[in-house]
């Protein structure tokens, strides 16, 4: 009989929610959960899903050692914040404790181009102790998952583009907030844009120090390279903001963003390969007005062209179940840190 996967969740917000009740779904045992929110520490986890009892209490972050100590969980799934640099802490928890993990933090998808020396701790760490770190989401889908679909029935390709939009109020207001929901133009210029305005060489000596601010898309960038075995010549990026002509109600923000101020912005990164292969990604991240529904495009030229749309993907639910689809991968993978673009193509699963 095959082993059931025990797992804790680590955050209990909307992601959280998503991740645990999928893993749940499909035959892994819950056997505690973590969040910083005192509103929900205590609480039972059937009560937070607003069903019946579990038995599995919500642990305040900073008890996650202990616990790990004493429960040994297999995995642990982590749906927190975006950048390498907020969620090393638990990181490096993990892999003290041997435990596997698995993050929606959209940066740990590739951190080895934005975040090396944090990468690099919690490699040693993890391979000390035998376990794997890694990190996904739809992002790994929707950009590089959709040239794995059809990229091995073209030739040759000399350029991806790749585009997806989503609602920044499905993601939380730390997320709304690096997307500059609220800022002025001027403000925005000065508090994100302005980031991206550095030679290369200025920008290299920040990624060495932990100091640089990568947009989603360059991490993703780093993925779709690595999975297909290129080598990146030159990399850049640029955040442009998005503003709309009337006011809009932002519901993470709690507040209406009057017309001129910025509702999101756009990223786009550039990767230019040493052989040949150009990939531009964007991602656009907006308050949604009345009619607005998240996109996913992808263009490859090259022999021959192709091109793929998938019409208002579920971006929230697709990063959760990529999430748990991808747990057995993790727990097979070699101890490390270990991105997915080392592991097999991910596939629905119907059991874990």
């Amino acid at each position: 009989m095959k082993k059931e996967i025990t797992f804790v969740q680590f955050g209990c917000g909307r992601m959280g929610r998503h991740t645990a009740q999928y893993a749940i779904d499909k035959g892994a045992k819950l056997v505690a959960a973590f969040d910083m929110n005192p509103d929900i520490v205590g609480m039972d986890f059937g009560e937070f899903l607003k069903k019946e009892n579990m038995n599995v209490k919500i642990h305040s972050t900073e008890d996650a050692d202990k616990v790990f100590k004493e429960l040994k969980p297999e995995i642990c799934i982590i749906t927190t914040q975006s950048l390498m640099k907020d969620v090393k802490d638990i990181m490096i928890t993990c892999a003290r404790n041997g435990i596997n993990a698995i993050s929606t933090c959209e940066e740990a998808i590739y951190p080895w181009n934005s975040s090396p020396a944090i990468t690099e701790e919690i490699d040693r760490i993890a391979k000390e102790n035998g376990c794997t770190i890694t990190g996904t989401g739809a992002n790994e889908s929707q950009y590089g998952g959709m040239f794995a679909l059809f990229g091995g029935n073209t030739h040759k390709t000399n350029r991806i583009i790749a585009k997806a939009q989503y609602n920044v109020d499905d993601y939380g207001i730390a997320l709304a907030k690096g997307h500059g929901v609220g800022l002025t133009a001027e403000e925005f210029e000065r508090e994100i844009a302005a980031a991206d305005n550095i030679s290369d060489e200025e920008r290299n000596a920040l990624i060495e120090k932990g100091e640089f601010l990568p947009s989603y898309v360059w991490n993703t960038n780093g993925w779709i390279c690595d999975y297909l075995g290129l080598t990146i010549k030159h990399q850049t990026q640029t955040c442009i903001p998005k503003f709309a002509d009337v006011d809009i109600r932002s519901e993470t923000m709690d507040a209406i963003i009057p017309a001129g101020k910025a509702i999101g912005m756009g990223a786009i990164c550039t990767t230019q390969t040493e052989e040949g292969l150009t990939i531009e990604t964007e991602c656009i991240g907006i308050v949604y007005g009345q009619g607005e529904e998240d996109i996913n495009t992808l263009t490859t030229f090259g022999t021959p062209n192709t091109e793929a749309f998938v019409r208002k993907p579920a971006t929230v639910e697709m990063t959760c179940a990529t999430i748990v689809n991808r747990i057995p991968d993790v727990i097979n993978a070699a101890a490390g840190f270990v991105t997915t673009s080392k592991m097999p193509i991910l596939k629905y699963r119907v059991k874990l």
